[in-house]
């Protein structure tokens, strides 16, 4: 293989490979019913210096921050190429995000352009039509999207123009910024976590010795590329090893294994909650013959664990991380059910500690907190100096996660600290939903809270939004659970509205929602579920 001129310098290390390997499909795309994008090297290059030049025409250049608003597509690939040839910083950002909220996070990271695909150019915009200094730099139309694009560059146009050469301003920095992550703002508005470039060598060090990827296997994801985990567990580790994956534009729990058959994959990465909707499929006769070896799983059910593997002849690797930094894992058949296992021996330390910051006992519950081994641990959050520090406090990366360990030093997940609620696999801010059930005109008070799961996912909740009507009023569920669809990511919308009397509050006028939790039940006949007005 071709040596990189700059190694550990994702496009200079594609450079290579493309040079070495210009047919390889190294990624392949995949739609509903296997209508397909496959990717080459050659394909990454080539693509990847039109997306440079667009990048240079608007100025944005080293240092300079741009957003990608898309579900799973070529083009965030061939912008993550031509971000790093630029020495430019990308902002993916879950395309579910509108309104207020996709405003804070491109005003926040600065962003000077978006690229985007035309199923999310209408949200974005009318964001950027009220920003200065914002503009649309791109998009791109897939099958089954809109075709017209108001007159905004189509990036099929740019890429099927003629080729490019290499930008006169490269870059060859290899641990600087490259993408600003954002996180769910469990306990606020959502932190923009730094990533730099040498960050990438440890995605690959995670793929070759403690996952076990060899040049046999074929990865899949249907995760979001705007989430750490697809990048770190399959984009990375198949671009720089040159292992082969698919990539569905989105989640499909129902064609999942189907998926993995027609291509051959060998191993997928999956969240706890999908998990579970996975395993609540109808039971088919071919359930275990499928080619997947290992799931990758991030808050596996325990309650069906070795259900799981047994019905689809696979094994878990179950693993805990976040994108500030930390990692623990449990290899497949090794220690106990539910464990997200231990942390890697002689590089991290992990431990959970009381408020005073006193290790606990087995069994005690606490928070979660890491450390390297011989080195000091740092988290860059964009502008918020205070709270980088704050995140790693006495040298320790305080992950905000409530666990617990066992007689024998496994870790356990129990809860998210602070009030947020997982579900499947996000952080959800009561208060931002909370805030969109207000705008309804019949909705006088509302809280929101969590009742667990019913896909059995560990620390993860089904959101419930207990409303008081106006009075003389009538609720709507039908019309409420419009509001939240039309305001809020659909990952946050309840799964229930609980219409109430009175929200109970206490002196200091906090909700008190344990006692609407008390008197929860799916069939009470003041409960609506989401799921019978889709």
């Amino acid at each position: 293989m071709t040596e990189s001129k700059v190694p550990g310098h994702i496009a200079y290390e594609l450079d290579a490979r493309a040079e070495s390997h210009p047919a390889f499909p190294v990624v392949t795309f995949e739609n509903d019913q296997y209508a397909e994008e496959p990717v080459t090297y050659a394909d990454i290059v080539l693509n990847g210096r039109k997306l440079a030049h667009v990048l240079q025409k608007a100025g944005i250049g080293k240092g300079d921050t741009f957003a990608m608003l898309m579900r799973n597509h070529p083009e965030f690939v061939y912008a993550m190429y031509a971000g790093t040839l630029m020495g430019a910083v990308m902002v993916p950002i879950d395309p579910r995000v509108k309104g207020d909220r996709l405003a804070y996070v491109l005003r926040d990271s600065g962003a000077k352009g978006v690229f985007c695909t035309s199923e999310f150019m209408a949200n974005a915009a009318e964001v950027i039509r009220a920003m200065e200094g914002v503009q649309m730099l791109g998009v791109a139309c897939k099958s089954g999207m809109p075709a017209d694009v108001n007159a905004f560059p189509v990036l099929n146009e740019i890429l099927e123009g003629p080729e490019a050469p290499p930008p006169d301003n490269r870059s060859e920095e290899v641990g600087v910024p490259i993408q600003v992550i954002y996180t769910s703002g469990t306990t606020g508005d959502p932190k923009g976590v730094v990533v730099k470039g040498d960050r990438l060598s440890n995605f690959v060090t995670l793929a070759q010795f403690v996952w076990q990827y060899t040049a046999e296997d074929k990865l899949y994801t249907g995760l979001s590329l705007t989430h750490g985990n697809a990048q770190a567990v399959t984009l990375v580790p198949s671009l720089m090893l040159q292992i082969p994956s698919v990539i569905s534009r989105k989640f499909t729990k129902s064609r999942i294994w189907d998926i993995c058959r027609h291509y051959g994959c060998t191993t997928f990465s999956l969240l706890g909650g999908m998990m579970m909707g996975i395993y609540s499929e109808p039971e088919r006769p071919d359930d275990a013959d499928n080619p997947v070896r290992v799931v990758l799983s991030a808050g596996t059910p325990a309650a069906i664990w070795e259900a799981f593997e047994k019905r689809f002849n696979v094994m878990i690797h179950e693993w805990y991380a976040a994108v500030e930094g930390g990692f623990a894992h449990k290899p497949p058949g090794v220690g106990p059910i539910g464990s997200f296992g231990k942390p890697l021996e002689g590089l991290m330390e992990m431990k959970v500690v009381r408020e005073d910051g006193t290790e606990c006992e087995p069994f005690e519950v606490g928070e979660i907190i890491f450390r390297l081994v011989g080195q000091e641990i740092k988290v860059e959050y964009l502008g918020k100096k205070e709270a980088s520090e704050e995140k790693t406090r006495g040298g320790w990366l305080r992950t905000g996660d409530m666990g617990h360990t066992d007689d024998q030093g496994w870790f356990f997940f129990d809860y998210r600290k602070g009030g947020g609620l997982r579900r499947s696999g996000d952080f959800i801010q009561p208060q931002t939903v909370e805030a969109a059930i207000a705008k309804h005109p019949d909705v006088s008070d509302v809280c929101v809270y969590g009742v667990p799961a019913e896909s059995g996912a560990p620390g993860e909740s089904d959101l419930v939004a207990a409303v008081v009507p106006v009075a003389g009023s009538k609720p709507d569920p039908a019309s409420i659970f419009k509001t939240c669809l039309d305001n809020l990511e659909k990952n946050a919308v309840p799964s229930y509205l609980q219409v109430v009397e009175e929200i109970p509050k206490s002196a200091s006028e906090k909700n008190l929602d344990r006692l609407l939790k008390e008197d929860f039940t799916k069939d009470a006949v003041n409960v609506y579920a989401f799921s019978d007005y889709r």
